[in-house]
This record gives structure tokens, C-alpha cells and sequence, in this order.
């Protein structure tokens, strides 16, 4: 069951509507049970993968809080991250590694023919964290199986996040929430500027994208940097949109998720773009693998290899594919490439006086920072590694046509879209960007609130009839469910 789907207006209304009609004892198993039929929806075996997960980390964890030896609570700490890590390699990284590995193994490898399990590295991450967390004795114990599993399968963020840590969603699903007005018209209205996002913006450039990344041998030069600056957008549009939808969703429910990006394309630097983006996935590694591997306490090869592993620990989450580890390794460059170059950028930065010109300089680093991302979305995005070689290789051709103006828009519209589409894109990145420096100034919902009811409502329409006049209304998945 998608966010953009009629199935789930029905849904959400539904379980809202009795989740404040019933009394407080109930609300669980109704979220609960809810949560399941969400899941469901897609496939539904492969629910039973979600209860494995709950029943591995819920046992885990009352183990680890029942015992004070160390060797033991070590012990069950590891069967949780082996239970856990092994469903995900099974049902996610079997083929990549089995292929990886056929030409050094004398026999044959089956193949898995297993769909890869909605949302299992979300929820997976998600587990491990509350297992973690007792561990470090920051958290007791869940005694309740019945909210425990809530925490792993609550369905507004199942899928593709956030990944909530126990300290956060745990006490929230004990918690009675009244139904409140304002509470609930923040959820709406959220849930609203999602929906625009998705079905407005990253839906429509994924029309160009999809066209050209289905097969990039056909461009050169400038359709391969459009098609590329578009996808920067749909990918931010598509993901924090869902993050919206569901932040939203559980707000109406009230309970608050955490934040899931903040503007990241206004980042300076590349360690600041990772601050700002996927901010529930970027944080679980700092917590649970950087800074166990020593962080930034340890000597600087040592640093350097943490960094690398981190990173490409991440693209591999992101997918079982040469691409994202590539994707994964770039970030790790771009990351020590900004500690080491920083004493040469200073030195150019004040040779040409530069720094006496704060606007410009931050517009640099922010252009720079930008174009570094783009490059490394190339290979998040290619088919496959040939493809995204490809189109690295062209991006510096085919730029005459610039000299050739008459030739331009043929370039241009021959590329997925119309001349009117493209402007209509135009637009709206202009507007998402506009809304973003405002939220950069100030909470752009009280803003809204604060205005006299006819301008409010003026915005609401609005929005409403931008989705519903120029959403695109095929149902298409959220990128991040294939990871």
C-alpha cells in the first residue's frame, strides 16, 4: 500500500477515526494490527520475516537486561546481530556476494529467488537499535512483546523510515494521546506538502530522469547533467516527501517521529550535506558503527579506514549493487578529501581575497558541494556500473550545441518532456527551494498559521489543486523502497 495510493486515503482515515474512538487499552492492537495489514498489502509471507526480526531483538534484548556478565550479555548481543543481519543477507545480499564470489569457489552457487522484503533494511536497522541501546544501558527492557512490536512494525515509518530509536517511539506507543485540533491540522497539512513533493515534483522529473538513465549511451554533455540535476531533486523530493507523509501521518496519531532532512542541497561542505540528509540512517551510523570503530579519537589512518568502512557499509545498505558501493566510496573521498585539502583551500581562499567576501565564498562552497553530490548520484543512479562509467566519461561532450542556439531546444525537449513541462518543473523547484530558504529564516507552518484565515486557506487550495491538477497519479513506488 503506497502514501500516493487511493487504498491508503481509505486506510489512514479508517484507523485514525477508530484509533480515538477506542478506548486507551485498545489503541495498540488496533496500531498494531494495522501496522501488519499495511505490510501485508505488498506480500503477505514476508510478514513473518517482520515477526522473526521482533521475536529475535525482543528476546535479545530481555536477555541482555537480565543478566549483568558481561560474556553473556556480549554473547546475546552478537545471536541479535547475527539473527537480524542474517535474514537481511539472505533475502537482500545472497545473489550480489554468491556472484561476487563465483570465480574463487570450484562448484556452482545456487541462485535466491527471493523478492527483496519491503522496507527489511529499515525495520532491520530499527531492531538492532533497540537492541544497542539496552546493551549501553541507555534503555530497560521492553516487557510489553505486544508494543515492542508496534515499535519495530509502526506502519507510517515501516517502510522507509525514519529509523526511530527506542528512546524516542518506545515511551510515545505507552503514552495516551488525546485527538487535537492543531495537532492533528499540523499532521494534514504535512502530509499535504508531501504529497506535493512526490506526485508533483519527483514523479514528473522522473519522467526525464527514467528516460535518460534507461539508456545514457544515446546523450551526451548537456541532457546527461540535466537528467543528473533532476534526479538530485527527485531523489530529495521523493524521500523526504514519504518522510513528511509519514511524520505527518503519525503526528495526526500523535506521536512524534524525528526529523528526517533539513535542506540539504544548502550544505556547505559534504560532512554538512550528511547532517542534513537522511539524518535517521546517518546518525544510526555514527551511534553504532563509527563511533564503536573509534571515531575520531583514533590516529588519522586509523580514522581514514572507519571513514571508508562507514561509508561503504552505506552504500551497500542502499542497495546489493557494484553502483552503490562506488556511490558510497565517492562520499568517503569527498569526506577525507575535506579534512586534508582544508589548509590549501584556506591558503586560495585568502590568495584571492576570497574570504573578504563572505556572500561569493559561501556560494562557492555551496556550488561545490552541490556538483560533488550530483557526481556521486551518477552512480547511485546508473542501471549499472558500465552506465554510470558512461555518462562520467561524457559528461564534457556535446556542449558545442551552446553555440548553436537554434539546436538547443531540441536537446533539450528531445529528452523525456515538453517545452511547457519543463517549465512547469522549473517552477516548482523554484518554489521548493523558495519554501526551503524560508525555513531557514523560521518555521514556515507558523508563519502560515499566523496569517488571516483567508490566506491560510488560499495556501491550502492551492496545494491542493498544484496535486491534483499536475500530480502524477500512476501509483509510482517511492525510490526507497527498493532498499
Amino acid at each position: 500500500m503506497l502514501f500516493n495510493s487511493s487504498e491508503f486515503f481509505v486506510f489512514f482515515p479508517i484507523v485514525a477515526a477508530l484509533y480515538f474512538a477506542l478506548p486507551y487499552r485498545w489503541r495498540w492492537p488496533l496500531l498494531l494490527a494495522a501496522s501488519y495489514f499495511f505490510y501485508m498489502c505488498w506480500e503477505p509471507g514476508y510478514v513473518f520475516l517482520l515477526i522473526a526480526t521482533t521475536l529475535i531483538s525482543f528476546i535479545a534484548g530481555g536477555l541482555i537486561g537480565s543478566t549483568f556478565h558481561e560474556r553473556w550479555r556480549r554473547t546475546y548481543l552478537i545471536a541479535a546481530i547475527a539473527g537480524n543481519l542474517g535474514l537481511l543477507f539472505v533475502f537482500k545480499y545472497y545473489n550480489f556476494f554468491s556472484g561476487a564470489l563465483q570465480p574463487l569457489i570450484p562448484f556452482r552457487m545456487p541462485a535466491s529467488r527471493f523478492l527483496l522484503p519491503l522496507g527489511i533494511s529499515f525495520y532491520t536497522l530499527q531492531a538492532l537499535s533497540y537492541v544497542f541501546e539496552v546493551y549501553l544501558g541507555k534503555e530497560l527492557p521492553e516487557r510489553h512483546i505486544g508494543r515492542f512490536a508496534l515499535y519495530v512494525a509502526f506502519f507510517p515509518q515501516l517502510v522507509a523510515g525514519p529509523i526511530e530509536r527506542p528512546g524516542n517511539l518506545l515511551p510515545q506507543l505507552r503514552r495516551n494521546h488525546d485527538f487535537h485540533y492543531d495537532r492533528v491540522t499540523d499532521g494534514l497539512k504535512l502530509i499535504g506538502w508531501g504529497l506535493f513533493k512526490k506526485m508533483v515534483i519527483a514523479d514528473r522529473l522522473a519522467i526525464l530522469v527514467d528516460h535518460v538513465y534507461a539508456d545514457p549511451t544515446q546523450y551526451e554533455g548537456l541532457p546527461l547533467v540535466v537528467a543528473t540535476v533532476c534526479f538530485a531533486f527527485q531523489i530529495f523530493c521523493d524521500f523526504s516527501g514519504y518522510s513528511d507523509i509519514a511524520i505527518g501521518t503519525a503526528r495526526v496519531l500523535g506521536i512524534k517521529l524525528m526529523a528526517n532532512f533539513w535542506r540539504p542541497y544548502a550544505s556547505r561542505s559534504v560532512a554538512e550535506f550528511w547532517r542534513r540528509w537522511h539524518i535517521s540512517l546517518s546518525t544510526w551510523f555514527r551511534d553504532y558503527l563509527y563511533i564503536p570503530l573509534g571515531g575520531n579519537r583514533v590516529r588519522t589512518p586509523r580514522w581514514c579506514v572507519n571513514i571508508f568502512l562507514v561509508f561503504l557499509v552505506s552504500g551497500l545498505w542502499h542497495g546489493a549493487n557494484w553502483t552503490f558501493l562506488v556511490w558510497g566510496a565517492l562520499h568517503a573521498l569527498y569526506m577525507l578529501g575535506g579534512r586534508f585539502l582544508r589548509p590549501a583551500r584556506t591558503r586560495v581562499v585568502t590568495a584571492i581575497k576570497l574570504d573578504r567576501l563572505p556572500l561569493l565564498h559561501a556560494a562557492a562552497q555551496w556550488a561545490t558541494t552541490f556538483a560533488l553530490v550530483c557526481f556521486a548520484w551518477i552512480f547511485f543512479r546508473a542501471n549499472t556500473l558500465s552506465d554510470a562509467l558512461y555518462i562520467v566519461t561524457h559528461l564534457h561532450q556535446g556542449w558545442g550545441i551552446l553555440l548553436t542556439p537554434h539546436e538547443l531546444p531540441h536537446a533539450l525537449f528531445s529528452i523525456g518532456l515538453t517545452s511547457h513541462e519543463l517549465l512547469f518543473i522549473i517552477a516548482t523547484i523554484t518554489i521548493l527551494e523558495s519554501v526551503h530558504y524560508a525555513m531557514g529564516k523560521g518555521s514556515v507552518l507558523l508563519w502560515i498559521v499566523d496569517r488571516p484565515i483567508y490566506i491560510r486557506w488560499a495556501f491550502y487550495c492551492a496545494l491542493l489543486w498544484c496535486i491534483l491538477l499536475f500530480g502524477v497519479f500512476q501509483h509510482k513506488e517511492f525510490i526507497y523502497f527498493t532498499f
